[in-house]
Protein backbone atom coordinates (compact mmCIF):
# COMPACT_ATOMS: atom_id res chain seq x y z
CA UNK A 1 0.00 0.00 0.00
CA UNK A 2 1.51 3.39 -1.10
CA UNK A 3 1.40 6.08 1.07
CA UNK A 4 -1.47 8.86 -0.24
CA UNK A 5 -4.76 6.71 -0.03
CA UNK A 6 -6.93 9.42 -1.38
CA UNK A 7 -6.33 11.89 -4.33
CA UNK A 8 -3.11 14.45 -3.95
CA UNK A 9 -4.07 17.45 -6.57
CA UNK A 10 -4.76 20.79 -4.12
CA UNK A 11 -8.25 21.12 -4.62
CA UNK A 12 -9.35 24.48 -7.09
CA UNK A 13 -10.42 25.97 -3.71
CA UNK A 14 -12.68 29.51 -3.69
CA UNK A 15 -12.85 31.77 -0.44
CA UNK A 16 -13.49 29.43 2.97
CA UNK A 17 -16.04 30.61 5.12
CA UNK A 18 -15.00 32.10 8.75
CA UNK A 19 -15.05 29.82 10.87
CA UNK A 20 -16.06 30.48 14.68
CA UNK A 21 -12.55 29.95 16.50
CA UNK A 22 -10.76 29.27 13.53
CA UNK A 23 -7.71 29.83 15.59
CA UNK A 24 -8.17 26.75 18.01
CA UNK A 25 -7.24 24.22 15.21
CA UNK A 26 -5.72 26.75 12.45
CA UNK A 27 -2.83 25.17 10.38
CA UNK A 28 -0.83 27.93 10.24
CA UNK A 29 2.23 28.63 8.04
CA UNK A 30 5.03 30.76 8.13
CA UNK A 31 6.65 32.69 5.49
CA UNK A 32 10.22 33.99 6.20
CA UNK A 33 9.61 36.85 4.14
CA UNK A 34 13.34 37.05 2.54
CA UNK A 35 13.80 33.71 1.97
CA UNK A 36 9.99 33.09 0.49
CA UNK A 37 10.02 34.50 -3.28
CA UNK A 38 12.45 37.59 -4.69
CA UNK A 39 9.48 39.26 -7.20
CA UNK A 40 12.03 41.89 -8.34
CA UNK A 41 15.69 39.77 -8.95
CA UNK A 42 17.46 41.60 -6.28
CA UNK A 43 17.72 37.83 -4.75
CA UNK A 44 16.24 39.06 -1.51
CA UNK A 45 12.61 37.62 -1.05
CA UNK A 46 9.77 40.60 -0.97
CA UNK A 47 6.02 40.83 -0.18
CA UNK A 48 5.12 40.78 -3.73
CA UNK A 49 6.69 37.88 -3.67
CA UNK A 50 4.79 36.32 -1.58
CA UNK A 51 1.64 37.45 -2.98
CA UNK A 52 2.64 36.16 -6.20
CA UNK A 53 2.78 32.60 -4.13
CA UNK A 54 -0.49 32.62 -2.71
CA UNK A 55 -2.21 30.37 -4.43
CA UNK A 56 0.71 27.44 -3.36
CA UNK A 57 -0.31 28.28 0.11
CA UNK A 58 -4.37 27.90 -0.48
CA UNK A 59 -3.74 24.98 -2.46
CA UNK A 60 -1.78 23.53 0.04
CA UNK A 61 -4.31 23.71 2.27
CA UNK A 62 -3.25 26.08 4.60
CA UNK A 63 -5.53 28.33 7.30
CA UNK A 64 -3.11 31.49 7.90
CA UNK A 65 -0.05 32.74 6.97
CA UNK A 66 2.88 34.16 9.73
CA UNK A 67 4.76 36.55 7.91
CA UNK A 68 8.45 37.50 9.74
CA UNK A 69 9.23 41.08 10.11
CA UNK A 70 9.08 43.58 7.09
CA UNK A 71 9.38 46.84 8.75
CA UNK A 72 11.98 49.44 7.71
CA UNK A 73 15.43 48.23 9.50
CA UNK A 74 18.94 48.00 9.10
CA UNK A 75 18.74 44.57 9.28
CA UNK A 76 21.55 43.90 12.15
CA UNK A 77 19.25 40.58 13.15
CA UNK A 78 17.18 40.36 9.88
CA UNK A 79 14.21 42.17 10.50
CA UNK A 80 14.04 41.69 14.04
CA UNK A 81 15.40 45.00 14.89
CA UNK A 82 12.65 47.25 13.79
CA UNK A 83 13.38 51.34 12.99
CA UNK A 84 9.83 52.18 12.19
CA UNK A 85 7.01 49.47 13.38
CA UNK A 86 4.27 51.39 10.87
CA UNK A 87 6.19 50.58 7.69
CA UNK A 88 7.62 49.02 5.12
CA UNK A 89 11.78 48.56 4.54
CA UNK A 90 12.44 49.13 0.72
CA UNK A 91 14.23 45.24 -0.14
CA UNK A 92 10.66 44.09 0.98
CA UNK A 93 8.43 46.64 -0.55
CA UNK A 94 6.02 49.22 -0.14
CA UNK A 95 3.30 49.82 2.65
CA UNK A 96 0.60 49.22 -0.28
CA UNK A 97 2.11 45.94 -1.57
CA UNK A 98 0.84 45.05 2.19
CA UNK A 99 -2.51 46.04 1.76
CA UNK A 100 -2.47 44.22 -1.25
CA UNK A 101 -1.50 41.33 0.09
CA UNK A 102 -3.48 40.98 3.25
CA UNK A 103 -6.59 41.72 0.13
CA UNK A 104 -5.37 38.76 -1.49
CA UNK A 105 -4.90 36.53 1.14
CA UNK A 106 -8.84 37.18 2.32
CA UNK A 107 -9.76 36.72 -0.72
CA UNK A 108 -8.01 33.48 -1.11
CA UNK A 109 -9.27 32.61 2.29
CA UNK A 110 -6.06 33.25 3.73
CA UNK A 111 -5.88 35.21 7.23
CA UNK A 112 -2.52 36.77 8.00
CA UNK A 113 -0.90 37.18 10.85
CA UNK A 114 2.58 39.93 11.41
CA UNK A 115 5.27 39.84 13.54
CA UNK A 116 5.27 42.66 15.93
CA UNK A 117 8.84 42.67 18.28
CA UNK A 118 8.12 44.56 21.52
CA UNK A 119 11.27 43.84 23.31
CA UNK A 120 13.56 46.01 21.66
CA UNK A 121 13.96 47.88 19.16
CA UNK A 122 16.40 48.95 16.41
CA UNK A 123 19.37 51.06 17.47
CA UNK A 124 18.60 53.25 14.31
CA UNK A 125 15.03 54.12 16.03
CA UNK A 126 14.06 57.76 16.10
CA UNK A 127 13.56 57.15 20.15
CA UNK A 128 16.68 55.27 20.54
CA UNK A 129 18.75 57.74 18.68
CA UNK A 130 17.13 60.88 20.60
CA UNK A 131 18.21 58.80 23.86
CA UNK A 132 22.08 58.77 22.37
CA UNK A 133 21.28 62.70 22.20
CA UNK A 134 20.27 63.32 25.59
CA UNK A 135 21.91 63.47 28.66
CA UNK A 136 21.77 60.96 31.13
CA UNK A 137 18.28 60.95 33.35
CA UNK A 138 16.52 62.39 30.40
CA UNK A 139 12.88 61.36 29.18
CA UNK A 140 14.15 60.26 26.07
CA UNK A 141 16.51 57.72 28.03
CA UNK A 142 13.38 56.57 29.91
CA UNK A 143 12.16 54.42 26.85
CA UNK A 144 14.78 52.02 27.14
CA UNK A 145 17.12 50.34 29.84
CA UNK A 146 19.57 52.87 30.77
CA UNK A 147 21.42 52.32 34.29
CA UNK A 148 24.89 53.44 35.58
CA UNK A 149 27.65 51.10 36.09
CA UNK A 150 29.31 49.63 38.89
CA UNK A 151 32.76 49.66 40.54
CA UNK A 152 35.01 52.57 39.83
CA UNK A 153 34.20 55.65 37.80
CA UNK A 154 31.21 52.64 36.36
CA UNK A 155 32.89 51.18 34.40
CA UNK A 156 32.10 47.79 35.29
CA UNK A 157 27.90 46.51 33.70
CA UNK A 158 25.12 46.76 35.82
CA UNK A 159 24.51 43.91 36.28
CA UNK A 160 25.49 40.05 35.30
CA UNK A 161 23.40 39.74 32.66
CA UNK A 162 24.18 37.89 29.23
CA UNK A 163 23.30 38.61 25.68
CA UNK A 164 21.63 35.63 24.05
CA UNK A 165 23.54 36.27 21.24
CA UNK A 166 26.55 35.86 23.55
CA UNK A 167 28.66 38.36 25.99
CA UNK A 168 27.39 41.06 28.15
CA UNK A 169 23.95 42.51 27.91
CA UNK A 170 25.43 46.19 28.24
CA UNK A 171 26.93 48.50 26.31
CA UNK A 172 28.70 51.43 27.48
CA UNK A 173 28.62 54.85 25.73
CA UNK A 174 30.76 57.78 25.90
CA UNK A 175 28.77 59.46 28.56
CA UNK A 176 29.52 56.37 30.62
CA UNK A 177 25.91 55.29 31.16
CA UNK A 178 24.56 51.97 29.88
CA UNK A 179 22.18 50.74 27.96
CA UNK A 180 20.79 47.26 28.02
CA UNK A 181 20.65 44.72 25.08
CA UNK A 182 19.20 41.10 25.32
CA UNK A 183 20.30 40.10 22.45
CA UNK A 184 22.66 42.19 20.36
CA UNK A 185 24.21 45.58 20.67
CA UNK A 186 22.07 47.08 17.96
CA UNK A 187 18.48 46.04 19.77
CA UNK A 188 18.24 47.99 23.00
CA UNK A 189 15.89 46.79 25.10
CA UNK A 190 12.42 49.16 25.71
CA UNK A 191 11.52 49.98 29.72
CA UNK A 192 7.97 48.71 29.66
CA UNK A 193 7.59 50.23 32.92
CA UNK A 194 7.16 53.51 30.73
CA UNK A 195 3.65 54.42 30.12
CA UNK A 196 4.63 55.88 26.63
CA UNK A 197 6.01 52.75 25.22
CA UNK A 198 3.24 50.67 26.16
CA UNK A 199 0.78 53.93 24.36
CA UNK A 200 2.92 53.31 21.67
CA UNK A 201 2.98 49.47 21.30
CA UNK A 202 -0.96 49.67 21.42
CA UNK A 203 -0.79 52.31 18.62
CA UNK A 204 1.27 50.22 16.85
CA UNK A 205 -1.16 47.32 16.80
CA UNK A 206 -4.00 49.50 15.83
CA UNK A 207 -2.27 50.89 13.02
CA UNK A 208 -1.83 46.93 11.68
CA UNK A 209 -4.98 45.67 12.62
CA UNK A 210 -6.62 48.84 10.91
CA UNK A 211 -4.44 47.87 7.63
CA UNK A 212 -6.72 44.30 8.04
CA UNK A 213 -4.08 41.90 9.66
CA UNK A 214 -5.73 38.83 11.54
CA UNK A 215 -3.14 38.58 14.40
CA UNK A 216 0.56 39.11 15.65
CA UNK A 217 3.20 36.84 16.72
CA UNK A 218 4.53 38.28 19.86
CA UNK A 219 8.45 38.25 19.54
CA UNK A 220 10.10 37.40 22.89
CA UNK A 221 6.57 37.59 24.54
CA UNK A 222 8.14 36.20 27.81
CA UNK A 223 10.15 39.49 27.43
CA UNK A 224 9.61 43.41 28.36
CA UNK A 225 9.30 43.19 31.96
CA UNK A 226 12.58 42.59 34.42
CA UNK A 227 13.02 41.90 37.90
CA UNK A 228 12.78 45.16 40.03
CA UNK A 229 15.97 46.41 40.76
CA UNK A 230 17.48 44.34 38.23
CA UNK A 231 19.43 41.60 40.68
CA UNK A 232 22.05 39.44 39.32
CA UNK A 233 21.44 36.26 38.09
CA UNK A 234 24.32 34.73 39.82
CA UNK A 235 25.70 32.10 36.60
CA UNK A 236 27.96 32.67 33.83
CA UNK A 237 26.06 29.91 31.89
CA UNK A 238 22.83 31.32 31.18
CA UNK A 239 22.64 30.45 27.35
CA UNK A 240 21.77 27.06 28.74
CA UNK A 241 18.75 28.62 31.59
CA UNK A 242 17.24 30.14 28.92
CA UNK A 243 14.23 28.40 28.32
CA UNK A 244 15.00 25.77 31.56
CA UNK A 245 14.25 28.36 34.17
CA UNK A 246 12.81 31.88 35.33
CA UNK A 247 15.62 34.76 34.50
CA UNK A 248 15.56 38.21 36.35
CA UNK A 249 15.13 38.90 32.62
CA UNK A 250 12.69 36.35 30.90
CA UNK A 251 9.09 34.67 32.06
CA UNK A 252 8.59 37.15 34.50
CA UNK A 253 5.18 37.09 36.08
CA UNK A 254 4.45 41.31 35.11
CA UNK A 255 3.59 40.34 31.63
CA UNK A 256 0.97 38.78 31.93
CA UNK A 257 -0.67 42.10 32.33
CA UNK A 258 0.54 43.47 28.84
CA UNK A 259 -0.72 40.83 27.46
CA UNK A 260 -3.82 41.07 29.24
CA UNK A 261 -4.03 45.04 27.54
CA UNK A 262 -3.27 43.38 24.03
CA UNK A 263 -6.24 40.89 24.52
CA UNK A 264 -8.52 43.45 25.08
CA UNK A 265 -7.37 45.51 22.32
CA UNK A 266 -7.81 42.12 20.11
CA UNK A 267 -10.94 41.79 20.97
CA UNK A 268 -12.41 45.44 20.63
CA UNK A 269 -12.08 44.26 16.62
CA UNK A 270 -14.39 41.94 14.71
CA UNK A 271 -12.90 39.14 13.05
CA UNK A 272 -11.83 37.42 15.62
CA UNK A 273 -8.13 38.63 15.59
CA UNK A 274 -5.64 36.93 17.50
CA UNK A 275 -2.18 37.18 19.15
CA UNK A 276 0.17 34.44 19.74
CA UNK A 277 3.03 33.79 21.92
CA UNK A 278 6.72 33.12 21.37
CA UNK A 279 7.30 32.32 24.70
CA UNK A 280 10.28 30.41 26.41
CA UNK A 281 9.18 29.04 29.75
CA UNK A 282 10.66 26.41 31.79
CA UNK A 283 7.80 24.22 32.66
CA UNK A 284 4.23 23.83 30.75
CA UNK A 285 2.41 25.19 33.33
CA UNK A 286 3.94 28.48 32.92
CA UNK A 287 3.69 28.58 29.46
CA UNK A 288 0.13 27.73 29.82
CA UNK A 289 -0.41 30.84 31.66
CA UNK A 290 0.00 33.20 28.88
CA UNK A 291 -3.07 31.68 27.43
CA UNK A 292 -5.17 32.12 30.17
CA UNK A 293 -8.63 33.03 28.82
CA UNK A 294 -8.12 36.74 29.32
CA UNK A 295 -4.58 37.06 27.88
CA UNK A 296 -3.25 35.39 24.23
CA UNK A 297 -5.02 32.95 21.88
CA UNK A 298 -1.86 30.51 21.92
CA UNK A 299 2.39 30.12 22.66
CA UNK A 300 4.26 27.98 21.06
CA UNK A 301 4.95 24.79 22.03
CA UNK A 302 8.94 24.54 22.12
CA UNK A 303 8.89 21.54 24.69
CA UNK A 304 7.12 19.42 21.85
CA UNK A 305 9.99 20.58 18.97
CA UNK A 306 12.58 19.88 21.05
CA UNK A 307 12.08 16.45 22.28
CA UNK A 308 13.84 13.56 20.61
CA UNK A 309 12.06 11.41 18.31
CA UNK A 310 11.38 8.57 21.20
CA UNK A 311 8.12 7.19 21.58
CA UNK A 312 7.80 7.77 25.74
CA UNK A 313 9.66 11.37 25.01
CA UNK A 314 6.99 12.31 22.46
CA UNK A 315 4.03 10.77 24.57
CA UNK A 316 5.02 12.40 28.03
CA UNK A 317 5.22 16.31 25.91
CA UNK A 318 1.83 15.19 24.51
CA UNK A 319 0.27 14.30 27.97
CA UNK A 320 1.95 17.51 29.72
CA UNK A 321 1.36 19.86 26.73
CA UNK A 322 -2.51 18.72 26.42
CA UNK A 323 -3.03 18.67 30.38
CA UNK A 324 -1.11 22.55 31.11
CA UNK A 325 -3.87 24.00 28.04
CA UNK A 326 -7.01 22.28 29.04
CA UNK A 327 -6.57 23.16 32.56
CA UNK A 328 -6.91 26.80 31.01
CA UNK A 329 -9.51 26.46 28.27
CA UNK A 330 -6.86 26.71 25.46
CA UNK A 331 -5.97 24.88 22.37
CA UNK A 332 -2.71 23.30 22.31
CA UNK A 333 0.47 24.18 19.46
CA UNK A 334 2.45 21.66 17.94
CA UNK A 335 5.26 22.72 15.53
CA UNK A 336 8.33 20.64 14.20
CA UNK A 337 11.10 23.54 12.85
CA UNK A 338 10.99 27.76 12.65
CA UNK A 339 13.63 29.83 11.52
CA UNK A 340 15.34 30.05 15.02
CA UNK A 341 16.40 25.96 14.69
CA UNK A 342 17.94 23.39 12.48
CA UNK A 343 14.97 21.74 10.43
CA UNK A 344 13.78 18.79 11.46
CA UNK A 345 14.91 16.47 9.02
CA UNK A 346 18.15 17.36 9.82
CA UNK A 347 17.37 16.98 14.19
CA UNK A 348 15.69 13.24 12.84
CA UNK A 349 18.69 11.87 11.55
CA UNK A 350 18.98 13.68 8.58
CA UNK A 351 19.22 11.54 5.43
CA UNK A 352 16.93 8.63 4.51
CA UNK A 353 16.31 8.29 8.35
CA UNK A 354 15.52 11.69 8.57
CA UNK A 355 13.46 12.34 5.76
CA UNK A 356 11.44 9.34 6.97
CA UNK A 357 10.97 10.29 10.55
CA UNK A 358 9.83 13.76 9.14
CA UNK A 359 7.20 12.45 6.99
CA UNK A 360 6.01 10.27 10.45
CA UNK A 361 6.29 13.22 12.47
CA UNK A 362 4.08 15.26 9.73
CA UNK A 363 0.87 13.16 10.18
CA UNK A 364 1.50 12.74 14.08
CA UNK A 365 1.50 16.56 14.56
CA UNK A 366 -1.61 17.33 12.08
CA UNK A 367 -3.75 14.18 13.84
CA UNK A 368 -3.20 16.04 17.35
CA UNK A 369 -5.96 18.41 18.91
CA UNK A 370 -5.41 21.80 18.49
CA UNK A 371 -3.43 23.87 15.93
CA UNK A 372 -0.11 23.16 13.98
CA UNK A 373 2.86 25.51 12.37
CA UNK A 374 4.76 24.75 9.12
CA UNK A 375 7.51 26.72 8.45
CA UNK A 376 8.29 26.79 4.84
CA UNK A 377 9.84 24.17 2.99
CA UNK A 378 9.29 21.44 5.28
CA UNK A 379 6.41 20.86 3.20
CA UNK A 380 9.01 19.62 0.53
CA UNK A 381 11.06 18.23 2.93
CA UNK A 382 14.26 20.33 2.75
CA UNK A 383 17.20 19.55 5.63
CA UNK A 384 19.37 22.00 7.23
CA UNK A 385 22.26 23.47 4.82
CA UNK A 386 25.40 22.86 6.59
CA UNK A 387 28.07 23.78 4.48
CA UNK A 388 27.26 27.45 3.30
CA UNK A 389 30.20 29.13 2.63
CA UNK A 390 31.25 31.06 5.18
CA UNK A 391 31.14 34.81 3.41
CA UNK A 392 27.36 34.09 3.74
CA UNK A 393 27.23 33.41 7.63
CA UNK A 394 25.91 36.34 8.60
CA UNK A 395 23.46 35.65 11.55
CA UNK A 396 24.42 37.34 15.21
CA UNK A 397 23.91 34.68 16.81
CA UNK A 398 27.11 33.10 16.05
CA UNK A 399 28.26 35.38 18.16
CA UNK A 400 27.67 33.38 20.97
CA UNK A 401 28.60 30.23 19.20
CA UNK A 402 29.67 29.28 15.38
CA UNK A 403 27.52 26.11 15.29
CA UNK A 404 24.48 28.04 16.54
CA UNK A 405 24.32 30.08 13.46
CA UNK A 406 20.52 29.93 11.86
CA UNK A 407 21.59 30.65 8.39
CA UNK A 408 21.22 27.10 7.43
CA UNK A 409 17.55 26.74 7.78
CA UNK A 410 16.61 30.12 6.34
CA UNK A 411 18.35 29.14 2.65
CA UNK A 412 15.69 30.14 0.37
CA UNK A 413 12.99 28.00 -1.09
CA UNK A 414 13.05 25.98 -4.89
CA UNK A 415 10.05 26.99 -6.00
CA UNK A 416 10.91 25.23 -10.14
CA UNK A 417 13.54 24.43 -12.80
CA UNK A 418 16.90 22.48 -12.64
CA UNK A 419 19.12 24.48 -10.98
CA UNK A 420 19.39 27.13 -8.71
CA UNK A 421 17.69 29.49 -7.65
CA UNK A 422 14.82 27.10 -8.72
CA UNK A 423 12.64 30.27 -9.72
CA UNK A 424 13.72 31.92 -6.85
CA UNK A 425 13.36 34.96 -8.08
CA UNK A 426 14.08 36.52 -12.10
CA UNK A 427 17.66 37.95 -11.05
CA UNK A 428 19.16 34.55 -10.82
CA UNK A 429 20.59 34.73 -8.17
CA UNK A 430 19.34 34.27 -3.88
CA UNK A 431 20.84 36.25 -1.06
CA UNK A 432 21.90 32.38 0.82
CA UNK A 433 23.37 29.90 -1.88
CA UNK A 434 20.63 27.07 -2.66
CA UNK A 435 22.34 23.46 -2.97
CA UNK A 436 22.03 21.90 -6.63
CA UNK A 437 20.64 18.72 -5.24
CA UNK A 438 17.71 20.38 -4.22
CA UNK A 439 16.66 20.22 -8.09
CA UNK A 440 14.93 17.04 -7.33
CA UNK A 441 12.66 19.13 -4.17
CA UNK A 442 11.50 22.26 -6.33
CA UNK A 443 7.47 22.69 -5.62
CA UNK A 444 7.35 21.97 -9.60
CA UNK A 445 8.94 18.49 -9.37
CA UNK A 446 7.43 16.93 -6.15
CA UNK A 447 3.90 18.43 -7.84
CA UNK A 448 3.67 15.67 -10.38
CA UNK A 449 4.85 12.89 -7.82
CA UNK A 450 2.17 11.52 -6.09
CA UNK A 451 4.40 10.17 -3.66
CA UNK A 452 6.29 13.16 -2.78
CA UNK A 453 6.71 14.92 1.11
CA UNK A 454 4.79 17.67 -0.85
CA UNK A 455 1.82 15.65 -1.98
CA UNK A 456 2.16 13.98 1.67
CA UNK A 457 1.34 17.66 3.53
CA UNK A 458 -1.55 18.35 0.52
CA UNK A 459 -3.41 15.42 1.27
CA UNK A 460 -2.97 15.60 5.16
CA UNK A 461 -4.09 18.95 5.14
CA UNK A 462 -7.31 18.30 2.96
CA UNK A 463 -8.48 15.33 5.25
CA UNK A 464 -7.71 17.32 8.56
CA UNK A 465 -9.93 20.05 7.12
CA UNK A 466 -12.84 17.72 5.86
CA UNK A 467 -12.86 15.39 8.64
CA UNK A 468 -15.01 16.02 11.97
CA UNK A 469 -12.83 14.05 13.84
CA UNK A 470 -9.50 16.00 13.25
CA UNK A 471 -8.94 19.74 14.14
CA UNK A 472 -9.95 21.13 17.94
CA UNK A 473 -11.12 18.49 20.51
CA UNK A 474 -9.49 15.73 23.00
CA UNK A 475 -8.11 12.17 22.07
CA UNK A 476 -7.96 9.17 23.57
CA UNK A 477 -4.79 6.52 23.85
CA UNK A 478 -5.19 3.43 22.91
CA UNK A 479 -2.68 0.30 23.36
CA UNK A 480 -0.22 -0.56 21.00
CA UNK A 481 2.86 -2.58 20.84
CA UNK A 482 6.32 -1.21 22.51
CA UNK A 483 8.24 1.91 20.62
CA UNK A 484 4.69 2.97 19.10
CA UNK A 485 2.32 6.23 20.32
CA UNK A 486 -1.80 4.83 19.24
CA UNK A 487 -4.31 7.26 19.72
CA UNK A 488 -8.07 7.72 18.49
CA UNK A 489 -10.01 10.88 17.47
CA UNK A 490 -13.81 11.20 17.63
CA UNK A 491 -16.18 13.77 16.11
CA UNK A 492 -17.86 16.21 19.04
CA UNK A 493 -21.32 16.08 19.83
CA UNK A 494 -21.57 19.93 18.26
CA UNK A 495 -21.16 18.08 14.95
CA UNK A 496 -24.65 16.75 14.17
CA UNK A 497 -24.33 13.87 11.66
CA UNK A 498 -20.96 13.30 12.13
CA UNK A 499 -21.00 11.76 15.92
CA UNK A 500 -19.09 7.94 16.21
CA UNK A 501 -16.64 8.86 13.00
CA UNK A 502 -13.73 8.06 14.41
CA UNK A 503 -9.77 8.33 12.99
CA UNK A 504 -7.23 6.71 14.44
CA UNK A 505 -3.44 7.72 13.88
CA UNK A 506 -0.39 4.98 14.75
CA UNK A 507 3.30 6.09 14.59
CA UNK A 508 6.10 3.52 14.76
CA UNK A 509 8.53 5.42 16.55
CA UNK A 510 10.96 2.16 16.83
CA UNK A 511 13.10 0.43 15.09
CA UNK A 512 11.85 -2.58 13.87
CA UNK A 513 8.11 -4.26 12.17
CA UNK A 514 5.09 -3.93 14.23
CA UNK A 515 1.45 -4.83 13.97
CA UNK A 516 -1.22 -2.97 14.82
CA UNK A 517 -4.87 -4.02 14.88
CA UNK A 518 -6.79 -1.69 12.28
CA UNK A 519 -10.72 -2.26 12.17
CA UNK A 520 -11.32 0.48 9.70
CA UNK A 521 -10.17 2.32 6.24
CA UNK A 522 -6.49 3.32 5.76
CA UNK A 523 -6.65 6.92 4.54
CA UNK A 524 -3.29 7.73 4.50
CA UNK A 525 0.29 6.53 5.86
CA UNK A 526 3.18 8.77 5.79
CA UNK A 527 5.21 5.11 4.27
CA UNK A 528 4.48 1.82 3.17
CA UNK A 529 2.07 0.14 4.65
CA UNK A 530 0.17 -3.49 4.39
CA UNK A 531 -2.65 -5.25 5.73
CA UNK A 532 -2.81 -8.89 7.32
CA UNK A 533 -5.65 -9.57 8.34
CA UNK A 534 -6.97 -7.62 10.84
CA UNK A 535 -4.02 -5.72 11.53
CA UNK A 536 -1.91 -3.42 9.44
CA UNK A 537 1.97 -3.96 8.96
CA UNK A 538 3.55 -0.47 10.05
CA UNK A 539 7.75 -0.62 9.13
CA UNK A 540 9.73 1.95 11.83
CA UNK A 541 9.19 5.50 11.13
CA UNK A 542 5.67 5.38 9.80
CA UNK A 543 2.47 7.19 11.25
CA UNK A 544 -0.71 5.91 9.30
CA UNK A 545 -4.35 7.21 9.73
CA UNK A 546 -7.24 4.93 9.71
CA UNK A 547 -10.72 5.99 9.90
CA UNK A 548 -12.59 3.48 12.39
CA UNK A 549 -15.89 1.59 10.36
CA UNK A 550 -16.53 -1.17 12.57
CA UNK A 551 -18.55 0.54 15.62
CA UNK A 552 -18.37 -2.87 17.91
CA UNK A 553 -14.62 -3.12 17.07
CA UNK A 554 -12.42 -3.54 20.69
CA UNK A 555 -10.75 -0.47 20.79
CA UNK A 556 -8.20 -1.21 22.87
CA UNK A 557 -8.55 2.07 25.13
CA UNK A 558 -5.94 2.37 27.88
Amino acid sequence: MTQNTTDTTPASQGPREPRARWWRDAVIYQVYVRSFADSDGDGIGDLAGVRARLPHLAGLGVDAVWLTPFYTSPMADFGYDVADYRDVDPIFGTLEDARALVREAHGLGLRIIVDVVPNHSSDRHAWFQAALEAAPGGPERARYVFRDGRGEDGAQPPNDWESVFGGPAWTRLPDGQWYLHLFAPEQPDLNWENPEVRAEFEDVLRFWLDLGVDGFRVDVAHGMVKAAGLPDVGSAEQVGMLGRTVLPYFDQDGVHEIHRSWRRLLDSYDGERIAVAEAWAPTPERLSLYVRPDELHQAFNFHYLTVDWDARAKREVIDDSLRTSGQVGAPTTWVLSNHDVKRHVTRYGDGEVGLRRARAAALLMLALPGSAYIYQGEELGLSEVLDLPEEFLRDPQRARDPESGRDGCRVPLPWSGDEPPFGFGPGGTSWLPMPPHWAALTVERQSGDPESMLSLYRAALRIRREHPALGDGTLRWLVGPPGTLVFSREAGPDQPGAEGRRITCAVNVSDRTVRIPAYGRALLASGPIRPDGECLVLPPDTTVWYEVTDPDARNGAE
